[in-house]
């Protein structure tokens, strides 16, 4: 399958990508376009995460006690909302109070993704978690992250119990199979982001193009249709807010999976 080029594509390759063929050279790998050495997705990644960056940087000084601003209002709620399903929330509800030192990955890492997710609904531009490399890479992250924290926490030896089941006797059993376990989280965390941004992005495009160019034709031939079609855009709307309910699930998904995993090994039934 051909890669979609766009233009931040192209933007960031004539910036970057003579460096970046350099340092691929040097790896000896040789990038399935040469001629844009940075993939789209990577070029998302590196956009969404400027972004991040530059918004944080404005509303930093903006943040105010008495008087907060709708950005922070939107970022607090993020944090912690009246349903109880912000990040502190599912961090508190898991892990008690010692659930704010983890609250800095767990909340970047889902910040990250919701923005990933979203960005394919600003116009010319993709969702760097349509394509699995971006999924798998969030999901290496995570699976490093939770595993040291348990060792950090419990030690080697005792993080490494966890392992080996209840029952001492039936150890030898338990551990081929929670390990299998454990591994296993790499591959769900990654496949259920990709492939749903994947068909959800799908169906975004071809439905919403459908749609429009089905109304565009009916509109040329008879002018009665062409009065009915003036509303086609609402109806579009249905098509992005279902676009923007699987991107806000997903990075949900994303962000309480972590958290479990973190309960796991941070628990004290370890």
């Amino acid at each position: 399958m051909p890669e979609h080029i766009i233009w931040v594509t192209v933007w960031m390759n004539r910036l970057l990508g003579k460096p970046a063929a350099a340092l691929l050279a040097a790896l000896h790998i040789q990038p399935s376009n040469t001629r844009y050495p940075i993939p789209t997705y990577v070029c998302m990644e590196i956009l969404v995460f400027v972004s991040c960056i530059v918004f944080f940087l404005w509303l930093r000084p903006r943040i105010s006690v008495e008087k907060p601003g709708i950005a922070q209002q939107c970022m607090e709620g993020l944090l912690e909302n009246s349903m109880d399903v912000g990040a502190r929330d599912l961090l508190t509800e898991s892990l008690g109070h010692q659930g704010d030192r983890y609250l800095p990955m767990v909340g970047s890492i889902g910040m990250f993704i919701l923005v990933c997710n979203l960005s394919s609904l600003i116009p010319s531009l993709d969702a760097p978690t349509a394509a699995i490399s971006v999924p798998l890479g969030c999901a290496i992250v995570v699976f490093v992250y939770y595993n040291w924290s348990g060792v950090r926490r419990h030690g080697p030896l005792g993080y490494g119990k966890h392992f080996l089941g209840p029952v001492w006797w039936l150890s030898w059993l338990m551990l081929p199979i929670e390990l299998l376990s454990n591994a296993a989280r790499l591959l769900s965390l990654t496949v259920r982001l990709w492939v749903n941004m994947l068909v959800s992005d799908l169906l975004y495009i071809l439905f919403l193009g459908m749609f429009i160019g089905v109304f565009q034709f009916l509109g040329h031939k008879s002018p009665v249709v062409g009065y009915l079609s003036g509303m086609g855009p609402l109806f579009t709307i249905i098509f992005i807010v279902l676009h923007i309910f699987v991107a806000i699930l997903q990075a949900f998904v994303f962000t309480i999976l972590p958290i479990i995993y973190l309960s796991g090994a941070v628990g004290e039934e370890h």
